[in-house]
Protein backbone atom coordinates (compact mmCIF):
# COMPACT_ATOMS: atom_id res chain seq x y z
CA UNK A 1 0.00 0.00 0.00
CA UNK A 2 1.59 3.39 -1.22
CA UNK A 3 1.25 6.36 1.14
CA UNK A 4 2.71 9.88 1.50
CA UNK A 5 5.44 8.73 3.61
CA UNK A 6 6.86 5.85 1.46
CA UNK A 7 9.10 6.41 -1.57
CA UNK A 8 7.88 7.64 -4.61
CA UNK A 9 5.95 6.11 -6.33
CA UNK A 10 7.61 6.56 -9.66
CA UNK A 11 10.70 4.77 -8.48
CA UNK A 12 8.37 1.91 -7.07
CA UNK A 13 6.90 1.25 -10.70
CA UNK A 14 10.32 1.03 -12.07
CA UNK A 15 11.83 -1.05 -9.68
CA UNK A 16 9.77 -3.44 -9.85
CA UNK A 17 9.76 -3.41 -13.78
CA UNK A 18 13.08 -3.84 -13.42
CA UNK A 19 13.61 -6.76 -10.89
CA UNK A 20 11.47 -8.83 -13.37
CA UNK A 21 7.90 -8.68 -11.84
CA UNK A 22 5.33 -8.49 -13.39
CA UNK A 23 2.41 -5.65 -11.87
CA UNK A 24 1.67 -3.03 -9.32
CA UNK A 25 -1.78 -2.63 -7.35
CA UNK A 26 -3.31 -0.07 -5.64
CA UNK A 27 -6.10 -0.20 -2.68
CA UNK A 28 -8.71 2.37 -2.59
CA UNK A 29 -9.60 4.40 0.38
CA UNK A 30 -10.77 7.67 -0.17
CA UNK A 31 -10.42 8.62 4.07
CA UNK A 32 -10.32 6.87 7.41
CA UNK A 33 -12.64 7.96 9.69
CA UNK A 34 -11.22 8.37 13.18
CA UNK A 35 -14.73 6.03 14.22
CA UNK A 36 -15.26 2.95 12.79
CA UNK A 37 -18.34 0.65 14.05
CA UNK A 38 -16.87 -2.44 12.22
CA UNK A 39 -13.19 -3.65 13.55
CA UNK A 40 -10.29 -3.80 10.82
CA UNK A 41 -11.02 -7.22 9.09
CA UNK A 42 -7.49 -8.51 9.28
CA UNK A 43 -7.56 -7.96 13.50
CA UNK A 44 -5.91 -5.85 15.51
CA UNK A 45 -5.03 -2.29 15.49
CA UNK A 46 -5.66 -0.36 11.89
CA UNK A 47 -2.15 -0.10 10.30
CA UNK A 48 -1.44 3.53 9.75
CA UNK A 49 -0.84 3.34 6.18
CA UNK A 50 -4.51 2.98 5.85
CA UNK A 51 -5.28 6.40 6.79
CA UNK A 52 -2.32 7.60 4.15
CA UNK A 53 -2.61 5.42 1.13
CA UNK A 54 -2.50 6.92 -2.19
CA UNK A 55 -5.01 7.76 -4.57
CA UNK A 56 -4.85 4.72 -7.10
CA UNK A 57 -6.30 6.23 -10.18
CA UNK A 58 -3.38 9.06 -9.98
CA UNK A 59 -1.08 6.65 -8.50
CA UNK A 60 -0.95 4.47 -11.55
CA UNK A 61 -1.04 6.76 -14.21
CA UNK A 62 2.09 8.07 -12.44
CA UNK A 63 3.68 4.35 -12.49
CA UNK A 64 2.39 3.64 -16.20
CA UNK A 65 3.75 6.87 -17.03
CA UNK A 66 7.44 5.92 -16.22
CA UNK A 67 7.50 1.93 -16.79
CA UNK A 68 6.92 -0.10 -20.26
CA UNK A 69 5.81 -3.70 -19.24
CA UNK A 70 3.90 -3.98 -15.57
CA UNK A 71 0.44 -4.14 -15.69
CA UNK A 72 -1.12 -1.49 -13.03
CA UNK A 73 -4.43 -2.43 -10.88
CA UNK A 74 -6.55 -1.38 -8.16
CA UNK A 75 -6.20 -3.45 -5.60
CA UNK A 76 -9.09 -2.82 -4.92
CA UNK A 77 -11.28 0.05 -6.05
CA UNK A 78 -14.30 0.76 -4.52
CA UNK A 79 -16.46 1.44 -7.31
CA UNK A 80 -19.87 2.01 -4.86
CA UNK A 81 -18.08 5.13 -3.61
CA UNK A 82 -16.88 6.32 -6.74
CA UNK A 83 -19.09 8.57 -9.46
CA UNK A 84 -19.03 5.86 -12.89
CA UNK A 85 -18.90 7.92 -15.17
CA UNK A 86 -15.94 9.85 -14.32
CA UNK A 87 -14.39 6.72 -13.27
CA UNK A 88 -15.09 5.07 -15.86
CA UNK A 89 -13.46 7.54 -18.25
CA UNK A 90 -10.67 7.78 -15.90
CA UNK A 91 -9.71 3.63 -16.33
CA UNK A 92 -10.60 4.24 -19.74
CA UNK A 93 -7.85 7.09 -20.28
CA UNK A 94 -5.53 4.78 -18.57
CA UNK A 95 -5.72 1.61 -20.51
CA UNK A 96 -5.72 3.48 -23.76
CA UNK A 97 -2.51 5.41 -22.71
CA UNK A 98 -1.13 2.81 -21.38
CA UNK A 99 -1.63 0.59 -25.06
CA UNK A 100 -3.63 -2.19 -22.70
CA UNK A 101 -2.20 -2.64 -19.16
CA UNK A 102 -4.72 -2.30 -16.79
CA UNK A 103 -6.46 -4.50 -14.24
CA UNK A 104 -9.58 -3.27 -12.39
CA UNK A 105 -9.76 -5.57 -9.37
CA UNK A 106 -13.13 -4.35 -7.48
CA UNK A 107 -14.37 -4.70 -4.12
CA UNK A 108 -17.50 -3.83 -1.62
CA UNK A 109 -15.78 -2.25 0.88
CA UNK A 110 -15.58 -3.20 4.62
CA UNK A 111 -15.55 0.56 6.46
CA UNK A 112 -18.93 1.50 7.31
CA UNK A 113 -18.33 5.25 8.56
CA UNK A 114 -16.16 5.48 5.29
CA UNK A 115 -19.26 4.54 2.33
CA UNK A 116 -21.61 6.46 4.73
CA UNK A 117 -19.45 9.41 4.03
CA UNK A 118 -19.98 8.76 0.21
CA UNK A 119 -23.77 8.26 0.43
CA UNK A 120 -23.81 4.89 0.31
CA UNK A 121 -26.17 2.28 2.24
CA UNK A 122 -23.56 -0.18 3.75
CA UNK A 123 -26.73 -2.42 3.50
CA UNK A 124 -26.95 -2.08 -0.44
CA UNK A 125 -23.15 -1.61 -1.18
CA UNK A 126 -22.86 -4.86 -3.13
CA UNK A 127 -25.64 -4.06 -4.96
CA UNK A 128 -24.40 -0.16 -5.79
CA UNK A 129 -21.03 -1.85 -6.55
CA UNK A 130 -23.16 -3.82 -9.20
CA UNK A 131 -24.56 -1.59 -10.57
CA UNK A 132 -21.48 1.07 -10.98
CA UNK A 133 -19.52 -1.52 -12.88
CA UNK A 134 -21.96 -2.32 -15.40
CA UNK A 135 -22.42 0.98 -15.77
CA UNK A 136 -19.01 1.75 -16.55
CA UNK A 137 -18.87 -1.35 -18.81
CA UNK A 138 -21.70 0.45 -20.67
CA UNK A 139 -19.44 3.50 -20.74
CA UNK A 140 -16.13 1.40 -21.76
CA UNK A 141 -17.74 -0.89 -24.75
CA UNK A 142 -20.56 1.07 -26.49
CA UNK A 143 -20.46 3.63 -29.15
CA UNK A 144 -23.49 5.08 -27.86
CA UNK A 145 -23.62 4.27 -23.95
CA UNK A 146 -26.73 4.57 -21.17
CA UNK A 147 -28.02 2.94 -18.39
CA UNK A 148 -30.85 2.50 -16.04
CA UNK A 149 -31.45 1.28 -12.49
CA UNK A 150 -31.87 2.02 -8.77
CA UNK A 151 -28.32 3.27 -7.90
CA UNK A 152 -27.09 4.80 -11.40
CA UNK A 153 -29.00 6.36 -14.42
CA UNK A 154 -27.47 8.18 -17.50
CA UNK A 155 -29.33 8.69 -20.80
CA UNK A 156 -27.45 8.00 -24.38
CA UNK A 157 -24.41 9.29 -24.83
CA UNK A 158 -21.00 9.35 -25.68
CA UNK A 159 -17.86 8.41 -23.98
CA UNK A 160 -13.96 8.49 -25.26
CA UNK A 161 -11.77 7.21 -25.10
CA UNK A 162 -12.44 3.74 -24.90
CA UNK A 163 -10.07 1.26 -23.27
CA UNK A 164 -7.51 -0.91 -25.61
CA UNK A 165 -8.45 -3.79 -23.52
CA UNK A 166 -12.07 -5.65 -24.52
CA UNK A 167 -13.58 -6.39 -21.96
CA UNK A 168 -11.22 -4.16 -19.93
CA UNK A 169 -10.59 -7.07 -17.20
CA UNK A 170 -12.49 -6.62 -13.93
CA UNK A 171 -11.74 -8.56 -11.15
CA UNK A 172 -13.72 -8.91 -8.44
CA UNK A 173 -12.38 -9.35 -4.67
CA UNK A 174 -13.90 -11.18 -1.40
CA UNK A 175 -14.83 -14.26 -0.08
CA UNK A 176 -16.54 -16.51 -1.90
CA UNK A 177 -20.15 -15.43 -1.15
CA UNK A 178 -22.85 -16.32 -3.15
CA UNK A 179 -23.26 -12.79 -4.05
CA UNK A 180 -19.36 -12.47 -4.55
CA UNK A 181 -19.73 -15.90 -6.73
CA UNK A 182 -23.22 -14.53 -8.86
CA UNK A 183 -21.31 -11.23 -9.57
CA UNK A 184 -18.42 -12.68 -11.00
CA UNK A 185 -20.63 -15.08 -13.08
CA UNK A 186 -22.52 -11.77 -14.06
CA UNK A 187 -20.24 -9.21 -14.96
CA UNK A 188 -16.36 -10.36 -13.51
CA UNK A 189 -13.23 -11.37 -15.52
CA UNK A 190 -12.07 -13.28 -12.56
CA UNK A 191 -11.82 -12.65 -8.63
CA UNK A 192 -9.72 -11.71 -6.11
CA UNK A 193 -9.37 -14.29 -2.64
CA UNK A 194 -7.54 -13.16 0.10
CA UNK A 195 -4.47 -15.89 0.43
CA UNK A 196 -3.98 -19.17 -0.42
CA UNK A 197 -6.24 -20.58 1.83
CA UNK A 198 -9.09 -18.33 0.83
CA UNK A 199 -8.38 -19.70 -2.97
CA UNK A 200 -8.44 -23.06 -1.85
CA UNK A 201 -11.58 -22.97 -0.32
CA UNK A 202 -13.69 -20.97 -2.80
CA UNK A 203 -12.50 -21.44 -5.44
CA UNK A 204 -14.73 -24.65 -6.68
CA UNK A 205 -17.53 -22.44 -5.89
CA UNK A 206 -16.72 -19.51 -8.33
CA UNK A 207 -15.89 -21.77 -10.74
CA UNK A 208 -19.51 -23.49 -10.25
CA UNK A 209 -21.14 -20.36 -10.82
CA UNK A 210 -19.62 -19.00 -13.82
CA UNK A 211 -20.20 -22.31 -15.43
CA UNK A 212 -23.85 -22.23 -14.75
CA UNK A 213 -23.94 -19.09 -16.96
CA UNK A 214 -22.41 -21.15 -19.87
CA UNK A 215 -18.90 -19.25 -19.54
CA UNK A 216 -15.71 -20.98 -19.50
CA UNK A 217 -14.07 -20.97 -16.07
CA UNK A 218 -10.77 -21.58 -17.18
CA UNK A 219 -11.10 -18.14 -18.85
CA UNK A 220 -11.43 -16.39 -15.20
CA UNK A 221 -8.28 -14.52 -14.38
CA UNK A 222 -8.01 -15.45 -10.14
CA UNK A 223 -5.13 -13.61 -8.28
CA UNK A 224 -5.20 -14.61 -4.87
CA UNK A 225 -3.91 -11.27 -2.35
CA UNK A 226 -0.77 -12.53 -0.32
CA UNK A 227 0.81 -11.65 2.69
CA UNK A 228 4.42 -9.73 3.09
CA UNK A 229 5.40 -13.90 4.56
CA UNK A 230 4.02 -15.50 1.59
CA UNK A 231 7.16 -17.73 0.05
CA UNK A 232 7.40 -20.20 -3.19
CA UNK A 233 5.31 -22.93 -1.42
CA UNK A 234 2.28 -20.60 -1.26
CA UNK A 235 2.84 -20.00 -4.79
CA UNK A 236 2.75 -23.68 -5.54
CA UNK A 237 -0.29 -24.37 -3.38
CA UNK A 238 -1.66 -21.50 -5.68
CA UNK A 239 -0.52 -22.43 -8.96
CA UNK A 240 -2.26 -25.81 -8.30
CA UNK A 241 -5.74 -24.28 -7.50
CA UNK A 242 -5.63 -22.36 -11.15
CA UNK A 243 -4.08 -18.87 -9.74
CA UNK A 244 -2.87 -16.65 -12.88
CA UNK A 245 -0.97 -14.77 -11.38
CA UNK A 246 -0.28 -13.89 -7.57
CA UNK A 247 -0.05 -10.32 -5.45
CA UNK A 248 2.14 -9.91 -2.47
CA UNK A 249 2.59 -7.21 -0.44
CA UNK A 250 5.44 -5.33 0.48
CA UNK A 251 6.50 -2.86 2.69
CA UNK A 252 6.14 0.89 1.83
CA UNK A 253 8.67 2.69 3.90
CA UNK A 254 12.55 2.70 3.43
CA UNK A 255 12.64 -1.21 3.34
CA UNK A 256 10.46 -1.26 0.15
CA UNK A 257 13.13 -1.80 -2.35
CA UNK A 258 15.09 -4.29 -0.25
CA UNK A 259 12.16 -6.61 0.00
CA UNK A 260 11.92 -6.10 -3.97
CA UNK A 261 15.38 -7.24 -4.26
CA UNK A 262 14.76 -10.63 -2.51
CA UNK A 263 11.10 -11.53 -3.93
CA UNK A 264 12.21 -10.02 -7.37
CA UNK A 265 15.10 -13.00 -6.54
CA UNK A 266 12.69 -15.63 -5.46
CA UNK A 267 10.09 -15.09 -8.07
CA UNK A 268 13.05 -15.81 -10.85
CA UNK A 269 14.35 -18.52 -9.18
CA UNK A 270 10.33 -20.25 -8.74
CA UNK A 271 10.19 -19.73 -12.67
CA UNK A 272 13.27 -21.58 -13.44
Amino acid sequence: MATDLGPALVDVALAVEERGLDGLWLPDHTHMPVTRSVPYPMGGDLPERYKRNLDPLAGLALAAAVTERIRVGTGVLLPAQRDPIATARALATLDQQTGGRVVVGAGYGWNVEEMTDHGVDPVRRRARTREHVLAMRRLWEDEVASYAGPHVAFGPSWSWPKPVQRPLPVLIGGSPSRVLCRHVAEYGDGWIPLGARGLEEGVDAVRDAVASTGRDPAELEIVPFLGSGASSRHWDRCAVRGATEVAVDVPHDGSLFAALDVLGAAVAAWRS
